[in-house]
């Protein structure tokens, strides 16, 4: 994810280190308690106690008193300061895009989605920015980034194709052209790796490999929570590597994409039925029908395909855990016993005694808004960003 428009310098960055990790363990952890905090950052009473008392005066935390249980020093409960900064997630999809302030401890607010009237690029950017122009009028000053999941290619803050809304290379900045807030674009499937990895499944997981099916396949490599997202951002098109019949040509233009191997689209092809105008729901319809022979030989070819290919990327990657989002899950559910089989199948001899867990995502609707607003808060925590924030409270 990369953004457009900077933080402004300032001068006192190195003592803001330790309020950035305490922040950063809000987000992943919300509702800790100031204990727990000392005893994850390793941190002395007086040190921990000091830095949340800062934040506290600085409207970016708030105190309440913790539960008691047992003996033992009373603690306290931190929480995002009401008045305190937020940040606008949003997410673009086929039929719409959804929208949700997040504060500090990732929580998100107002929730709200819209379905487009239009998809020609410049009437969606249009009810995007009227999105980011309206949480602008509530939350004032207190909005310092946008952060915005795209169903799409990214590259910086364009987005370079988009099979699904019929888009090729797009500038996305005008969303924010009315505000200059800075705006921060990420590949839909990248950013729900990244909610996976904060406070999801693979939380915990210093390497996870994330995966989701809409229409076709995209995902993330997480390491140490940060998506591996490549020289430009536009990594994890998993969807495209060739491990499907090169006879077919991609609308992306490649040949052999597995995205064609794994969607409605695949169903559609086994089945001999027209190709679908909307893929997803196709498949949701196609899996409630699996009493049917030629639906659950379907769905096995698929989820064998599925499951071929994550084994594929297992030995690529050597993840620690491997986390399903999307039409991944009721496919594997469909024909688990498939799935397996053809997983185990496609390890590398070393990786089958022990292989990597495949699991369910947390996050399964939420996921690329939340990661939306994971990346969004690093970006407004920053030592630099929490000493602008300071020099504009004291002000």
């Amino acid at each position: 994810m990369t953004a457009r428009g900077d933080v402004k310098p300032a001068a006192r960055r190195g003592q803001w280190q330790t309020a950035t990790d305490v922040l950063a363990l809000i987000a992943r952890q919300p509702g800790i308690t100031r204990a727990a905090v000392a005893r994850e950052l390793r941190l002395s009473t007086s040190s921990t106690t000091e830095v949340t008392a800062r934040l506290r005066d600085l409207h970016l935390l708030t105190e309440t008193p913790a539960p008691t249980q047992g003996r033992g020093r009373p603690t306290t409960v931190l929480r995002p300061h009401p008045r305190g900064p937020v940040v606008l997630a949003m997410e673009l999809r086929q039929a719409g895009w959804r929208s949700a302030a997040a504060t500090l401890d990732g929580v998100l607010l107002n929730q709200q989605s819209t379905r487009h009237r239009s998809r020609r690029p410049d009437a969606v950017l249009a009810a995007l920015r009227a999105g980011v122009d309206s949480a602008k009028a509530e939350y004032g000053d207190r909005l310092l980034a946008v952060s915005l999941a795209v169903a799409g290619t990214v590259r910086e803050d364009h987005l370079m194709q988009a099979p699904t809304l019929g888009w090729n290379t797009i500038d996305l900045s005008p969303v924010v052209a009315t505000t200059e807030l800075p705006l921060l674009v990420g590949n839909d499937a990248t950013l729900s790796g990244v909610a996976e990895a904060r406070t999801g499944a693979a939380a915990g997981a210093g390497t996870a490999l994330h995966l989701i099916v809409e229409v076709g396949i995209g995902g993330t490599l997480i390491i140490d929570g940060s998506p591996a997202s490549g020289a430009t951002g536009a990594g994890g098109e998993y969807g495209h590597i060739p491990f499907g019949d090169r006879r077919r040509t991609c609308p992306c233009g490649a040949r052999g994409c597995w995205d064609l191997e794994i969607d409605g689209r695949a169903l559609a092809e086994h089945l001999h039925e027209p190709q679908p105008d909307d893929p997803y729901s196709y498949a949701e319809a196609v899996l409630q029908r699996t009493n049917e022979a030629p639906v659950r030989r379907a769905v096995a070819k698929v989820t064998a395909a599925l499951a071929t290919g994550i084994a594929g990327l297992v030995n690529a990657h050597d993840p620690e855990v491997v986390t399903l989002g999307g039409l991944a899950v009721p496919l594997r559910a469909a024909a688990p016993t498939v799935f397996g089989t053809a997983y185990s199948d496609g390890l590398m001899t070393f990786h089958r005694a022990n292989p990597p867990a495949v699991l369910d995502s947390t996050h399964q609707q939420t996921g690329a808004l939340r990661g939306a607003a994971a990346v969004g808060l690093d970006q407004i925590t920053t030592e630099t960003a929490l000493a602008n924030w300071a020099d504009r409270t004291i002000l």
